[in-house]
C-alpha cells in the first residue's frame, strides 16, 4: 500500500506544531505513547453494539475484556459503583443524561454560557437549549464566584428537573453539597460535568463530587490525559425516580436508563479503540506518577495566575484552585480583544483560546478574554520557573500584538525553550 502523503505529510506539521509551541489550551494535553498505541491498534475494526456479555454481533469476546477493564479501572479510580465508558464524548455523555432524565421541553438548569459554563449545559444552539427549556445560574459580578444564594433563588422560582454543576471556564473549587441541598429540596436531579478538573479529582486534589451528586460526567481528555472520549458515573446506582419498570414489572436502576441512553438512545457501535486507549489512561492515572504530575499542574496553575495579576491582569474570581484561569483583558488593554490576543499569541507559537468573561462587554465572536490552562505543558515537565517566563512572553506579544518582528522574536525563544521539553517527559 503507498503512503498517503497528502495526509500523513499534514500530520507531521501538526506534530511538529505541538513539539515547538506552547500548549496552553486548559481543555487540552498530550497522552503517553501507550494511549496512542491503543487508539492506533487493530480493535478499530471491531463492532461491538451493546454492552460486555451482551453485544448484537459476534467475536466480541475480547473487546468484552478491554471494556470490562476500562470499566473497572475508573471505578477504582473515583469509587463509584456503575459507569458507561462507551459516549464519544463528553458532550454525548450529558446528552444521555438528558435522554434518560428529561423529556423534550422539561426545563433544567446551568451555569451560563456567558459566565464559564459549556455548550451542552443549556446553549441556546446546542442540542440542550435547542430541545430542553434552559435557565441559568450566574457567578458572581464582584467575586467572579458562582452566586450559590442566586442559584438557590432561581432553582427554588423555576424548578427545574435537572441541576448541573460544572463549567468550562472557572477556576474555582464547587460547592456541591450545598448544590445537592437545593436539588433535594425541589426534587432535582443533581448531575456534575467534572470534566475540566476530572484528573486532579482522581488524584484527590479537589471534592470527588461522586459523594454529592446522582449522575456524574467527564470527558477523558482533559486533566485526566486520555484520549478523546466521555463517560458517565455513578457513585451509587439507585432507583430511577419517576418509576419506570421494565416488561417484569421491575422499577429500572439509574444505571439502566442510562446504559440505554447510550446504546441505542443516542449512539450506535462504541469505538472499542478508544475504550482501549481510555483503558490505558485510567490505568496510569490511578499510578503515584500521575498524582505527583497533577500537583504540579495544579501548582503551576497558581503561579501563573499570580504571575498574570502581578503584572497588572485582572483573574476572574482572583486565583484558580485548579488548572486553568480565566484572564480578563479589559483594565489593562481596554481596546484589546481576546481575539486579537489570540491570533497574535498564536503566531508566537503560544496557543491559547479567547474566551467570554462574566458580564462580557463583548461578542462571543470577540471577547473581552483569554483561558490558559497548565495540564499540557506540565505534561511536557515544565514547573513554576517555566510558568514565570511563559507569562513575561505572552505579556511582551499581548504589549504590542500587531508587531509582526515582536512576535517572531516570541515565536524563536518559544521554539528555542521547547526543545527542552521533549512530548513525552513522563
Amino acid at each position: 500500500m503507498n503512503r498517503d502523503n497528502a495526509v500523513f505529510d499534514l500530520i507531521e506539521k501538526e506534530h511538529l506544531r505541538q513539539v515547538r509551541g506552547i500548549e496552553l489550551i486548559a481543555s487540552e494535553n498530550f497522552v503517553s505513547e501507550e494511549v496512542m498505541r491503543a487508539m492506533g491498534s487493530c480493535v478499530t475494526n471491531k463492532y461491538a453494539e451493546g454492552l460486555p456479555g451482551h453485544r448484537y454481533y459476534g467475536g466480541c469476546e475480547v473487546v468484552d475484556q478491554i471494556e470490562r477493564l476500562a470499566q473497572d479501572r475508573l471505578k477504582e479510580l473515583y469509587g463509584a459503583e456503575w459507569v458507561n465508558v462507551q459516549p464519544h464524548s463528553g458532550a454525548q455523555a450529558n446528552a444521555a443524561v438528558f435522554l434518560a432524565c428529561l423529556k423534550s421541553g422539561d426545563k433544567f438548569m446551568g451555569l451560563n454560557l456567558s459566565h464559564g459554563g459549556h455548550l451542552s449545559h443549556g446553549s441556546q444552539v446546542n442540542f440542550s437549549g435547542l430541545m430542553f427549556n434552559a435557565c441559568c445560574y450566574n457567578v458572581n459580578q464582584e467575586t467572579g464566584m458562582v452566586d450559590y444564594e442566586e442559584l438557590e433563588k432561581t432553582a427554588l422560582a423555576e424548578q427545574p428537573k435537572l441541576i448541573i454543576a460544572g463549567a468550562s471556564a472557572y477556576s474555582r473549587e464547587w460547592d456541591y453539597e450545598r448544590i445537592r441541598k437545593v436539588a433535594d429540596q425541589i426534587g432535582a436531579i443533581f448531575m456534575v460535568d467534572m470534566a475540566h478538573p476530572a484528573g486532579l479529582i482522581a488524584a484527590g486534589l479537589l471534592k470527588n463530587p461522586l459523594k454529592y451528586a446522582h449522575i456524574v460526567t467527564t470527558t477523558t481528555h482533559k486533566t485526566l490525559r486520555g484520549p478523546r472520549g466521555g463517560v458517565i458515573l455513578l457513585g451509587k446506582d439507585f432507583d430511577n425516580p419517576w418509576g419506570y419498570t421494565n416488561n417484569k414489572g421491575e422499577v429500572k436502576k439509574m444505571s439502566q436508563l442510562l446504559d440505554s441512553a447510550v446504546f441505542p438512545g443516542i449512539q450506535g457501535g462504541p469505538l472499542e479503540h478508544v475504550i482501549a486507549a481510555k483503558a490505558v489512561a485510567f490505568g496510569e492515572a490511578l499510578t503515584p506518577a500521575y498524582k505527583e504530575y497533577a500537583k504540579q499542574v495544579q501548582k503551576n496553575a497558581a503561579v501563573m495566575a499570580k504571575a498574570f495579576m502581578d503584572k497588572g491582569y485582572n483573574i476572574v474570581s482572583g486565583g484558580t484552585d485548579n488548572h486553568c484561569m480565566l484572564v480578563d483583558l479589559r483594565n489593562k488593554f481596554p481596546e484589546l480583544t481576546g481575539k486579537l490576543a489570540e491570533k497574535a499569541l498564536v503566531a508566537a507559537d503560544i496557543t491559547t483560546n479567547k474566551n467570554m468573561v462574566p458580564f462580557d462587554t463583548r461578542s462571543p465572536f470577540l471577547t473581552s478574554g483569554l483561558r490558559f490552562g497548565t495540564p499540557a505543558i506540565t505534561t511536557r515537565g515544565a514547573k513554576e520557573d517555566l510558568m514565570l517566563e511563559i507569562v513575561e512572553m505572552i505579556d511582551t506579544v499581548l504589549c504590542n500584538p500587531e508587531n509582526d518582528a515582536n512576535i517572531k522574536a516570541v515565536r524563536e525563544k518559544v521554539n528555542s525553550i521547547m526543545m527542552e521539553y521533549p512530548m513525552f517527559a513522563w
